[in-house]
């Protein structure tokens, strides 16, 4: 009889040991390698061979191959087809993370609840009972005639009912509590989370059925989430917002039918996640009365401009160490910024404790954050105010030049449509045509941009 294999896998990158480690080596991360226990053949082969679908494997040209686009079905939200890349693509493996309470199954629900009136569904609860589901639904007003539901956390029988209902679409909540019955681990173990996702992600490729796992995230990553599930499923997007915030961001970070790193912003209200169109509206929320260490830049999320508010605060430290603390900016880069501000801008700030806070909760992870920082923290550090109609946007480099950024004439459009009447960019995005009401000044250098505040 053939033993099972054993390997040790990483449930923050996935990367696979032939023995424990106390650290991954790959992603630095302590305390997250857990036992992977490789199933043996189960000798079903049949309709279940080949990762893709493909059952009769042969070698083809490229010119061979049909490119008939499968077309793509609406899921009712407009923000997650943006993030989706345009629609839910038929056979597709989509993973929604997320930390619990984020809203995951409140937004599969709507969604379900939609495209039943439009195609056969099935919803497959392994966490909560039919009439959890059915009080849910309720209370949100949901329409509840078609929908299909079924309680089930065996990945076999689940596929087998649905070769009989033959669905179009297809949601698994949640992942980690399906089990396989060839895996002698308990459910949510790295094993059974990667079998039961690859076996339900070779389902959906074989019968073209959209497949969307909802996969949970803890504080210290130790359960077998996205991350293990992110090398065999289509799409990967994250929930995020805090249990006592408004809003919900919907962000792409694998997308095999669109762009990366695509957002989408929900609004929670009593009646389910209602979809925001105007992102920047909700982002740009100041107050009338101008106050130092506040502008406004243009963000680039997925294929949109995004506009929001950086804030920073500079204040003498009563500390031999000074404090330097970024919210929704990366910590790193503010050390870098203000090593620049000191050598190329001239104001020295080895005293002073920094403070920066991204509004709203937005992540900021591109380099056009740079040039309005800098000249956020020169106006809390002068405690002189900003022009409210002033936007900002630039990468600055390390020998104190302004660097263009992509999109650039999309950003300064986006800021003119919301009434903003002047710009500070790098030289190089300067619009080629006048804008009308506003005025774009072009800078090469931070001396440069210093002096237009």
């Amino acid at each position: 009889m053939a033993k099972n294999k054993t390997s040790y896998v990483c449930t923050e990158c996935g990367a696979d040991f032939s023995r424990w480690l106390g650290q991954c080596p790959e992603c630095k991360a302590w305390n997250t390698i857990s036992e992977f226990r490789q199933p043996k053949a189960s000798g079903r082969g049949g309709s279940f061979s080949g990762f893709a679908g493909s059952v009769a494997s042969q070698v083809q040209t490229l010119d061979s191959i049909d490119l008939t686009d499968l077309p793509r079905f609406s899921s009712g939200f407009l923000e997650f087809d943006r993030v989706l890349g345009g629609g839910i693509v038929p056979g597709s493996a989509i993973l929604i993370g997320g930390e619990p309470g984020a809203g995951k199954s409140t937004l599969l629900l709507q969604t379900m609840c939609h495209l039943a009136s439009q195609m056969p569904t099935l919803y497959i609860t392994g966490e909560e009972s039919l009439q959890q589901v059915a009080m849910r639904a309720k209370r949100l007003g949901l329409a509840t005639d078609q929908l299909k539901l079924l309680s089930e956390t065996s990945v076999e029988n689940i596929c087998h009912i649905a070769e009989r209902e033959q669905p179009k679409i297809m949601v698994i909540d949640s992942i980690q509590v399906m089990h396989m019955a060839d895996i002698q681990s308990a459910p949510g173990s790295v094993s059974q989370v990667r079998e039961s996702a690859a076996f339900l992600t070779r389902f959906a490729k074989q019968h073209h059925v959209a497949m969307i796992l909802v996969g949970h995230v803890t504080k210290d990553g130790s359960l077998a989430g996205p991350k293990v599930l992110e090398h065999c499923i289509d799409c990967s997007i994250m929930l995020e917002g805090s249990t006592d915030s408004r809003y919900r961001t919907l962000r792409g970070h694998k997308n095999r039918f669109g762009a990366v790193n695509e957002l989408g912003v929900f609004g929670m209200t009593g009646t389910g996640l209602k979809e925001v169109k105007n992102p920047s509206a909700i982002f740009l929320n100041r107050g009338e009365e101008q106050t130092p260490g506040s502008i406004v830049m243009v963000l680039w999320e997925g294929t949109r401009p995004l506009l929001v508010e950086i804030q920073a605060l500079v204040d003498h430290s009563a500390l031999g160490n000074p404090r330097r603390v970024a919210v929704g900016a990366e910590q790193n880069r503010l050390a870098m910024l203000l090593a620049i501000l000191h050598r190329h801008g001239g104001l020295q700030m080895n005293d002073q404790d920094v403070f920066v806070n991204v509004v709203g909760g937005v992540k900021v992870s591109e380099t056009s954050i740079d040039l309005a920082l800098l000249l956020a923290l020169v106006s809390s550090f002068r405690d002189r105010a900003l022009p409210q109609d002033l936007v900002v946007f630039g990468e600055v480099g390390l020998s104190g030049e302004i660097r263009p950024v992509p999109s650039g004439q999309e950003r300064i459009n986006e800021a003119a449509k919301h009434g903003f009447k002047r710009a500070i960019v790098p030289y190089n995005n300067m619009p080629k045509t006048k804008i009308d009401g506003m005025k774009v000044i072009g800078v090469k250098k931070l001396s440069e941009a210093l002096e237009a505040i």
